[in-house]
């Protein structure tokens, strides 16, 4: 069975699969050769108001969390993403790719939580 998996793009190894980067920025650094993206979706990352609220902040992750999910459920982009990561995950696993250096709080964690809880 196939998943959603959230990976550093930084991260010299990296799992096969979808390649999407799911933030608004493209990270500092990468160059569009070496990051080997199937698709940027900047549309489901978190607004650049949340974002630079949160600012990485590990004490601001469960309220940022919160905000993101409803921002999620407000954009009108989330359902074409959902349909797409479905199709995706029939033939391969889905790659969530992020720039952030924080592993356990960061917006893909959030986005794959709720994504799998859609589709299940």
């Amino acid at each position: 069975m196939n998943e959603i998996k959230v990976v550093r793009i930084y991260d010299h190894e990296q799992p096969a699969g979808y390649r999407i980067l799911v933030d608004r920025l493209w990270p500092r650094g990468m160059s569009k050769v070496k990051a080997h993206l199937d698709e940027w979706d900047k549309e489901i990352g978190p607004t650049n108001e949340l974002r630079k609220w949160f600012n990485h902040e590990d004490d601001k992750y469960p309220e940022f969390k919160s905000k993101y999910i409803a921002q999620l459920k407000a954009n009108p982009a989330t359902p074409a993403f959902i349909k797409n990561v479905k199709e995706k995950l029939v033939k391969e696993n889905v790659l969530f790719l992020y720039g952030a250096k924080n592993k356990k709080y960061n917006q893909a964690v959030v986005l794959k939580e709720f994504i799998d809880k859609q589709l299940s």
